[in-house]
């Protein structure tokens, strides 16, 4: 008899294991909704404005930022780079936050300022990025890009989103205007002007003074 009672399970210790399990539950269901730190992410651009000149190359994206987490997320500074390009290719710097994709007389300009991207939250931006250097020419042909981002809560750059930036769609190299990054076959006549226009921006390269120093760039940075 008292072997079979010593064998039988104790009510106290189940009762006590399942309010430890719902005090653990509760814990991590408060901490998963209202303090997980997550990270940011985005998508590809779908279209771009650009103007690529022999004394200017600058970029607008529009881009989505999503924060998967339940804190929110300081965003400090973006900026471009290639990766599969030399070094000669310096990232492109964040510039501006207009207003919308298309640029315009109209618009007024804002400088970069950090802002904050709320918990489970997504913002659309638009973010306008310029080469640090004159003479810096893009190609009439597929770049791979990688964003990266500077966040309150981390140290150093860290990559975003890696995208294709499709270059050979831009026809008009000295007017800047959107252009569509979707893959599409360029006509024969459009390549034409595309190449005419980029073998004009390098011999104009040619007859550029040397380089000074860049309007942002930090190497230290990296």
């Amino acid at each position: 008899m008292t072997m079979a009672l010593r064998n039988q399970p104790s009510p106290i210790s189940d009762a006590g294991a399942i309010s430890l399990c719902a005090l653990i539950f509760t814990i991590s269901s408060f901490w998963w909704i209202n303090a997980r730190q997550g990270c940011l992410e985005s998508w590809e651009p779908q279209s771009f404005a650009a103007i690529v000149h022999c004394s200017l190359t600058r970029l607008r994206l529009p881009l989505v930022l999503h924060n998967t987490g339940a804190k929110p997320i300081v965003v400090q500074d973006l900026r471009m780079t290639f990766p599969d390009e030399p070094a000669s290719h310096l990232p492109l710097l964040w510039m501006s936050s207009p207003s919308r994709l298309r640029p315009g007389l109209d618009e007024e300009p804002k400088l970069p300022a950090g802002f904050a991207v709320a918990g489970r939250e997504a913002q659309q931006l638009f973010m306008e990025f310029e080469a640090p250097f004159a003479g810096f020419v893009l190609e009439p042909r597929d770049y791979r890009v990688q964003m990266q981002v500077r966040v309150g809560h981390r140290k150093g750059w860290r990559p975003l989103l890696t995208f294709t930036l499709r270059a050979a769609n831009i026809i008009d190299r000295d007017r800047y205007t959107v252009y569509s990054n979707a893959p599409v076959e360029l006509t024969r006549e459009d390549r034409q002007k595309a190449d005419a226009a980029l073998r004009e921006l390098l011999d104009e390269q040619e007859n550029l003074p040397a380089l000074g120093e860049g309007k942002r760039w930090d190497p230290s940075d990296d």
